[in-house]
């Protein structure tokens, strides 16, 4: 991990588990599940059924849509606002000095949201576990039914706005050389082959792609390592650009690429929130396949 430039956005399992009993320290299981639906294309599942059933010792659980999303808008996961966060974590424990780790079962990217989610809000002491539940587990580390409940605390937001884009700074990013504008989707959805999609098929028009799944070592659920990401950004512009913004359906896997992107030293990194969840279902907006 000494490669990367940041590699304190990440901790090894061997790490959390000698510092299970810190007292500053704050663990929370991110699951959340997106299931098929043909009406909907994904139908929002909580990862609580699965926290009940086993979860790091001394980890509470986030409802990323149920708790920490904007309830008044009609798409999922949109970013609330700073007060409702700050209360949202407060309430859960999580406080000003407190270190807080994130993970998550199957798929990282619900921790990385999280992770961007508190950075976005001025929270600087936030690491994702690296390889998550499933490394974890793999490893026969001990697993907790008991609930965790931390006592409140005071969560103070700093908002940082440009680390969350909007259909407009899509736009302008477009349009400005100095900018990439990436896809964290599958290839095939990427070309607009796949069934699943979000309104119109394809992709934001003249964007790249460099999917979630692509950064991460299918056996360990790990984050690859330095040279190898440089590498995969590189290929699609976005290590020599001022401003790269990430899109996927709805913020989730594009916050993947975004973190993995911060962990190499960049800036100028933006999520675009509502994704193609908003885009593909604006006519007026530009999308492209093949």
């Amino acid at each position: 991990m000494s490669d990367y430039a940041h590699p304190e956005y990440l901790v090894e399992t061997a790490w959390l588990a000698e510092h299970l009993d810190d007292p500053a320290l704050r663990i929370f299981d991110c699951t959340t599940h997106l299931i098929p639906d043909p009406k909907t294309v994904y139908r929002v599942q909580s990862g609580l059924a699965d926290y009940q059933a086993g979860h790091i010792p001394g980890a509470g659980y986030l409802d990323l849509q149920a708790e920490l999303s904007d309830s008044a808008s009609r798409l999922r996961f949109t970013m609330p606002s700073a007060e409702h966060f700050a209360a949202a974590m407060g309430g859960k424990g999580l406080g000003d000095g407190h270190r807080v780790v994130l993970y998550s079962a199957g798929t990282m990217w619900w921790a990385t949201r999280i992770w961007w989610m508190l950075r976005a809000f001025g929270c600087e002491g936030a690491a994702v576990l690296n390889g998550g539940y499933q490394k974890w587990q793999a490893e026969e580390r001990p697993v907790s039914t008991e609930p965790c409940v931390y006592p409140p605390a005071s969560f103070t937001p700093a908002p940082r706005p440009g680390l969350i884009a909007q259909k407009d700074d899509v736009l302008a990013a477009l349009a400005d050389p100095g900018a990439a504008v990436v896809n964290a989707l599958t290839r095939r959805q990427h070309r607009g082959e796949a069934e699943t999609h979000y309104g119109r098929p394809g992709r934001i028009a003249n964007s790249t792609c460099l999917p979630a799944l692509d950064l991460i070592d299918r056996d360990s659920n790990t984050f690859l390592d330095a040279a190898t990401l440089r590498e995969k950004f590189a290929e699609v512009g976005a290590t020599d650009k001022g401003r790269t913004i990430f899109y996927c359906g709805g913020g989730i896997a594009a916050s993947a690429d975004a973190f993995a992107l911060a962990l190499l030293g960049q800036d100028g990194i933006a999520i675009y929130d509502n994704s193609l969840s908003e885009w593909a279902n604006d006519p007026d907006l530009p999308m492209e396949t093949g």
